[in-house]
Order: C-alpha cells, then sequence, then structure tokens
C-alpha cells in the first residue's frame, strides 16, 4: 500500500516470484476450459468465425502449448464460479487472439499467452462492481479501472518476468493511440497489446452484461470498432482481420477494404463506462469518460 508502481518494483515483484516453486499446466487441459471454449464457438458469431473444422483443429492445436502457473488457473475457477460473463470473455479473447497472432508474423507461445491472461486483474475488483447492472459510482469505475495495474503486478510476479508479452499486454490493453485510454495514457502501442485489445472490444461488445438489456449485434459491434480505428483510437489493421474472419472463404486481411457504411444500431440501455453521477447529470464527466 502506498508503494508508487514503477518497473523496478515490477522488476522486484517478478524476481521475488522467480524465487518461488513454480508449478504450471496446460490451459486447455484444465478443468472444463477445453469444453467450455469449444461451446462458446457455437454462439453467433463465433460460428461463423470459426466454421472451418479444420481451422478450429489448427488454433487449438497452437493453443494447447499455453501453460499457465496453476494459481492463474485457479482464478479461472473463481470467475467461473462467481463471474461467468469474465470467464466467457477470457476464454473468447484468448480464441480471437489466437486466432490473429500469426497475422502478425509472429507464433510465439508467449504471444498466445497475453490473450488469456489480459483480464486477470479483475480478481482483485470486488464482485459487486464487477457484476453491477447500473451505471457505476465514480469510486467504483476507479477500482474498475485497476485491474491493468493489478494484473500487471500479478502477472509479473506469477510468471516471473515483468517484460513478458503477456504482463504488457495485462497492463496496456485499455490504453489507445490517441492517448485516451488508461492507466497511463501512452500513444505507443505494441501490435500483440493492440490485437488483444480490439478482440477485447469485439467480445466485450457481442457478449451479455449485466450492464445492458442486449448485446451489440456483429455488424453494429464491427462498427464500433471501426469508429474507434477511424478516431484514432486502434490501428484499422486489427479491424481488418476481424472483418475478413467475418466474411466468407476468411480472404487475406490486407486485401479487405472496411466499410464506411454505418447500418447497425447501438442496444438500448447500454450503461457502459457511464457513472451515476454521468447519468443524472446526462451529460459524461470529463474525469470519469469511457476509453472504449
Amino acid at each position: 500500500a502506498g508503494t508508487l508502481l514503477t518497473e523496478q518494483v515490477a522488476a522486484d515483484v517478478a524476481a521475488l516470484g522467480r524465487l518461488q516453486p513454480k508449478t504450471e499446466a496446460p490451459l486447455l487441459e484444465y478443468g472444463t476450459v477445453s469444453a467450455d471454449l469449444r461451446r462458446f464457438l457455437t454462439i453467433p458469431p463465433y460460428q461463423n468465425i470459426f466454421s472451418d473444422p479444420v481451422m478450429i483443429d489448427e488454433i487449438f492445436g497452437k493453443m494447447a502449448h499455453v501453460r499457465l502457473p496453476v494459481p492463474l488457473l485457479k482464478a479461472l475457477d473463481y470467475f467461473r464460479q462467481h463471474d461467468f460473463h469474465t470467464y466467457r470473455h477470457i476464454l473468447l479473447v484468448f480464441n480471437l487472439s489466437s486466432l490473429l497472432v500469426d497475422g502478425l508474423g509472429s507464433g510465439e507461445s508467449d504471444h498466445y499467452v497475453a490473450g488469456p491472461s489480459h483480464d486477470f486483474g479483475k480478481i482483485s475488483i470486488p464482485l459487486h462492481v464487477l457484476k453491477k447492472a447500473g451505471p457505476l459510482t465514480v469510486g467504483e469505475k476507479q477500482l474498475l479501472k485497476y485491474h491493468p495495474l493489478t494484473g500487471y503486478v500479478l502477472l509479473s510476479y506469477y510468471l516471473g518476468d515483468h517484460r513478458h508479452p503477456a504482463v504488457k499486454v495485462a497492463l496496456e490493453h485499455h490504453e489507445r493511440r490517441d492517448g485516451s485510454g488508461y492507466p497511463c495514457g501512452i500513444t505507443e502501442l505494441d501490435p500483440v497489446v493492440e490485437m488483444v485489445a480490439a478482440c477485447d472490444v469485439y467480445d466485450a461488445l457481442l457478449s451479455p452484461r449485466p450492464y445492458r438489456p442486449l448485446s451489440y449485434d456483429n455488424r453494429t459491434a464491427l462498427e464500433e470498432l471501426t469508429r474507434m480505428a477511424d478516431a484514432g483510437k486502434i490501428g484499422l489493421w486489427c479491424v481488418g482481420a476481424l472483418v475478413a474472419y467475418n466474411r466468407h472463404g476468411h480472404p487475406n486481411p490486407d486485401r479487405v477494404i472496411v466499410s464506411r457504411d454505418v447500418r447497425g444500431t447501438p442496444p438500448i440501455g447500454n450503461c457502459y463506462g457511464m457513472t451515476v453521477e454521468e447519468e443524472a447529470s446526462g451529460e459524461p464527466l470529463p474525469s470519469t469518460r469511457s476509453s472504449g
């Protein structure tokens, strides 16, 4: 408590982690992870993205090499039992980012670890905040925005490396190119960070959430990502890759032209990122504006 979280502090935490006995296990072999993930891929629009059985087997073959320290695997048990939305989201971002990582020209196993571990910091957030159906208070929103820092510390310790790609993704997946993100407001994003960030937003829009009565439909979700890219928040290449896998035949993302036609309609009653104070005033507060 009260410690300024610098890179040196994270390095010290990682060094402490390396001193502890480490037991790892394959993520896909843990509990019901593999069966749950295959079931999630049958839900629209994922059943279109992952329509090719050969591709599914290939992706699962790559994901099978991902091993995590047992305490991080047990965090999945916590989410599965207490916050199924986060559990489902973690696994789907794992699958989406594993699909896109080859487009970066890298199939390094460290990059595959980044998807399923990006939101582990949410284990520090009280459940009543994670599962709140209505707008958050300013204090609750600040608690929620703390999870990248918690993930940074936890993964530094359990992976024993504060510079591991998964640690960087956990810290920066809510950062945006225009500096509007958090927790640090940086503008230079690593491609792996940007890829996971796009998958994170995409699934968050598509998935059931307590703070809105309906999820975004697929077209509206892709249009929202396109709007973010045009606003300079994320790279258009991330959006192009997701669009490509939504199209018949899964064309090469480099050949995909992302449409600017706006035809989708965001769901009504969505209070994502909104605070009680903003709802009362009808205007977002500058200090608490959502970064997406």
